[in-house]
């Protein structure tokens, strides 16, 4: 395992001043804030790894230490047995440190600001979408001088090489167009995009575009930020996270992923079917031919969950990442007149409505897991909801520490709901492992299931 022994780092661009009292809690008072920095940290160190254990990324990199020195003009940070492909010749690659300095703003922006120094949590609907803006804001992500361009990228960062070059023409149809890319800031469909707008944004002489990432403590370690971003937002927790991806997007593509990828759809469409919300987002899926068959599956099953009709929502386009980029830039051009003659913000969606069951932290725990009403007789966007839950907590035992951690001590998670409804689930899941979007263990290469369906 190659390391770097040691670096010294200073701020580019992306750290606002700390205060003392902010060095001195991360430095010494707060150990749990430095823990957090010191995970953010060697996640971003650890990019481009094809690792998305993060157990086992911690082991491997257990003598992994950071130090923050205060200085006169701010601080600098010490850097011990990091990652060697951050590096170039010796030294750190620029947008990799930029990360560094951002997720450092974030943590601290968060914990002072956000949680009053841990001694607050804020409950209502609105002081938590206050929370996410504000956030935001802080990063220099929503800006009032932009018109609506941002377009939302999930999909997985473990794809075939044919799933990631489409991504990347997608991108580059975007770019063309004058779009941003919005990502999870990972590799794969994440990258991808963001790859091909980078040239599509080169060849159209677009010097200020934004590739933007948005991470979470509980992901970001198997979903490391690639060097492309240019705006890494660390929120506190993956329901933020979320929520800052729907009210950023002015339009949505979903490439072909895994579990996680199913939890987004899961969570944006119990925002689409919502009463209160009237065609919020237009939301693409797409793929290469050959996620024909994935696509086929998924649209199946949302019908299944939650009705045919589900399916007016989002369309389907199978290879033609021209006619994905056109259809994106007019759906665009769209909301830009729209909300210009309602005088809404283009930068952020503040009308959109999300349920508070959508915002607050769902901790995937046995019992929580087993709580979890995934009955076909609630309403479309409350079963959408207890659904993306289920398939956070399956994300949560594939690849987050806690997850992890959990079923190694108390074994698989254990689903209970109607059965059609769980046979459909299963159906879906054995899709997901035969085309190897689950992660898979050593040795065999044998799924091993985190969960049980009852």
């Amino acid at each position: 395992m190659h390391k770097i022994a040691h670096a010294t780092l200073h701020p580019l661009h992306s750290l606002n001043l700390l205060s003392q009292a902010e060095i001195t809690a991360l430095t010494s008072t707060r150990p749990d804030l430095y823990k957090l920095f010191r995970d953010c940290a060697l996640a971003i160190l650890n990019t481009d790894s094809d690792k998305d254990d993060a157990e086992q990324i911690f082991a491997d990199y257990e003598d992994f230490h950071i130090e923050l020195v205060p200085q006169p003009r701010g601080l600098k940070l010490e850097v011990y047995n990091a990652p060697r492909q951050s590096f170039v010749d010796g030294v750190m690659i620029r947008g990799i440190q930029d990360h560094l300095f951002a997720a450092l703003r974030d943590i601290v922006y968060t914990d002072y600001k956000i949680l009053g120094g841990g001694r607050r949590v804020p409950r209502t609907s609105e002081a938590l979408t206050d929370n996410v803006f504000r956030i935001l804001r802080n990063a220099g992500v929503v800006r009032p001088d932009v018109p609506p361009n941002t377009v939302v990228c999930w999909g997985g960062h473990a794809i075939p090489r044919e799933e990631y070059d489409y991504a990347k023409s997608v991108g580059y149809e975007l770019g063309l167009r004058g779009l941003d890319i919005v990502t999870g800031c990972g590799i794969g469909a994440m990258k991808g995009p963001m790859k091909g707008a980078a040239v599509g944004h080169a060849k159209q002489q677009i010097r200020d575009g934004r590739y933007i990432g948005i991470s979470e403590p509980g992901i970001i370690t198997s979903e490391s930020p690639n060097a492309i971003v240019n705006k890494l937002v660390i929120m506190p927790d993956i329901e933020k996270r979320l929520e800052a991806f729907v009210r950023l997007a002015h339009g949505v593509v979903i490439f072909p992923g895994g579990v996680g990828t199913v939890e987004e759809v899961f969570y944006l469409l119990s925002i689409l079917v919502h009463p209160d919300n009237q065609r919020a987002i237009p939301v693409i899926f797409a793929g290469p031919e050959s996620s024909r068959t994935y696509f086929t599956a998924l649209d199946r099953f949302l019908r299944l969950c939650l009705g045919d009709d589900v399916s007016s929502h989002y369309q389907i386009v199978i290879g033609a990442p021209d006619v994905i980029g056109r259809r994106l830039r007019a759906a665009v051009d769209m909301i830009h007149a729209t909300r210009r003659e309602s005088q809404d913000a283009y930068y952020f969606n503040w009308k959109l409505h999300i349920d508070e069951m959508l915002q607050h932290p769902f901790v995937p725990t046995h019992s929580n897991m087993a709580a979890l009403n995934l009955d076909p007789s609630l309403p479309r966007h409350e079963l959408a909801a207890q659904l993306r839950a289920a398939f956070s907590g399956i994300v949560a035992g594939n690849v987050k520490a806690f997850g992890i951690r959990q079923v190694a001590e108390h074994g698989p998670y254990k689903l209970h709901g109607d059965p059609r409804l769980m046979s459909a689930i299963d159906d879906l899941l054995r899709i997901l492992v035969r085309e190897k979007r689950m992660k898979f263990g050593q040795g065999e290469g044998v799924y091993q299931p985190c969960y049980e369906l009852v």
